[in-house]
């Protein structure tokens, strides 16, 4: 009686105290999913309204822009003095040219006696020089009209026309999607403009990317916390069952997390493209390229979903061998331990536990993510380079943003976590020697 008031009080007391640790690993799963799931949701509607197609590719935009530097500048005009004699000296060559053709016109040979008449009397009343003299005294008054405020606004009013008419007849397709896309997206996020908008989704992925590493921290520590009890709690083999089957618990939380939140973030953007125009600079920034975000659940589920055969067919080994196989060895260890000798030469318990780690490919898939992210990191950041351009009118910053995400690092806690789990089940598995 008093052995086993002995060994039901440790129990009790461990699977309390386990089971709390459980519910903290497990709430700070839950975050980290959430959270993962709104860090995925904002980054898409930042790339949909930031997108290289409504943005840099837009004819739209360029004529917007283009239209506000030229209308600026016409609303700015205002010769200086320097810029006046240049204008004069201009007006006068043209005047004196104009002259020189007039006297040669009169001057030709004329069979006519009236063309005759009036060469004569162009010659005896006209002077030449004198004219020619008076030319600078009209390019002066000239100018001098064009710079009267009247004549500049008659100017400004023309000018400004003309580009109001090339701007009607500049447009694409993509200013109603634009338009009806940044709407629905201000109004999601409460906003008025696209400052307020930058500003409001970098203040969100701030906060969401501190919490989502401080409960990925707190969640793998719960895991080491409860790997700590087996060094304390080694010689105390009435609690191994107990403590062995809470450590499964801990496992299948780890996986579940592992495959539900984002494990790559694939973001590829024009940081800024400055070009300059009259002397103004025409700007773009953060235009998005290509954005792509996935948790394994995810690539499963887009691989199903795809109309090609050989697409499903890798969406479902990907399923078996990464998220369920790992699911019934874990089951198939917590029974073969609760049930010992009653289960110990069940064949199909057996292979659960023991055997099955064959085809349990979760370590295959922390490699083959790791391998496409340094694949896809090397490419991104070639091709990127290639399109920085640092010119004395064009200059263009590329940005690439792709990364590993915490979904990643808590699958790489499970794969090892449940490593380890199998050398605790060899060294307290009674059969171990049968193995």
């Amino acid at each position: 009686m008093k052995a086993t008031k002995k060994t039901v009080l440790p129990n009790i007391l461990l699977l309390v105290g386990l089971s709390l640790l459980l519910c903290g690993e497990a709430w700070f799963g839950y975050r980290v999913s959430t959270l993962s799931a709104q860090q995925e949701e904002i980054k898409a509607d930042y790339s949909v309204a930031n997108n290289i197609t409504f943005g840099i590719l837009s004819v739209d935009q360029w004529r917007e822009k283009m239209a506000a530097v030229v209308e600026g500048k016409v609303n700015e005009f205002s010769m200086t003095s320097m810029q006046k004699k240049d204008l004069q000296k201009k007006v006068e060559k043209q005047l004196n040219g104009l002259v020189d053709k007039a006297v040669r016109e009169f001057n030709k040979p004329q069979k006519s006696i009236g063309g005759k008449l009036k060469k004569l009397a162009f010659n005896a009343m006209v002077d030449q020089d004198e004219i020619h003299a008076e030319v600078p005294g009209f390019a002066a008054t000239i100018v001098n009209r064009i710079n009267k405020p009247a004549s500049k606004k008659r100017i400004k009013n023309i000018i400004t026309s003309k580009v109001n008419q090339l701007e009607k007849q500049t447009f694409d397709n993509t200013e109603p999607a634009s338009v009806t896309v940044t709407r629905h997206i201000y109004k999601k996020y409460q906003v008025s403009d696209k400052e307020a908008f930058e500003k409001t989704i970098n203040s969100r992925l701030s906060r969401i990317h501190t919490l989502l590493h401080n409960y990925t921290y707190a969640m793998i520590a719960c895991v080491l916390l409860a790997l700590c009890l087996w060094f304390f709690l080694r010689k105390q083999v009435r609690l191994h069952t107990t403590l062995y089957i809470l450590s499964i618990s801990f496992a299948l939380v780890l996986l579940f997390v592992g495959v539900t939140a984002t494990i790559i973030e694939v973001d590829a953007r024009i940081q800024s493209l400055n070009l300059t125009l009259l002397s103004e600079k025409l700007a773009f920034s953060n235009q998005v390229l290509f954005f792509q975000s996935k948790s394994i659940a995810g690539i499963v589920a887009s691989l199903v979903g795809q109309p090609k055969p050989d697409a499903v067919l890798v969406g479902i080994l990907i399923l078996l061998f990464v998220i369920i196989l790992p699911v019934l060895r874990m089951i198939g260890k917590g029974i073969l331990i609760w049930g010992r000798e009653k289960y110990a030469e069940n064949k199909l318990i057996r292979f659960l536990a023991l055997d099955l780690g064959k085809w349990d490919m979760a370590d295959v898939m922390v490699v083959g993510i790791a391998m496409t992210y340094i694949g896809l990191n090397g490419i991104l950041q070639s091709q990127l380079s290639g399109l920085n351009i640092k010119e004395e009118l064009l200059s263009t910053v590329t940005q690439n943003n792709t990364s590993l995400q915490p979904g990643y690092y808590i699958f790489v806690a499970y794969v090892v976590y449940a490593w380890v789990l199998s050398l605790i089940l060899k060294r307290i598995n009674p059969l171990k020697k049968q193995q």
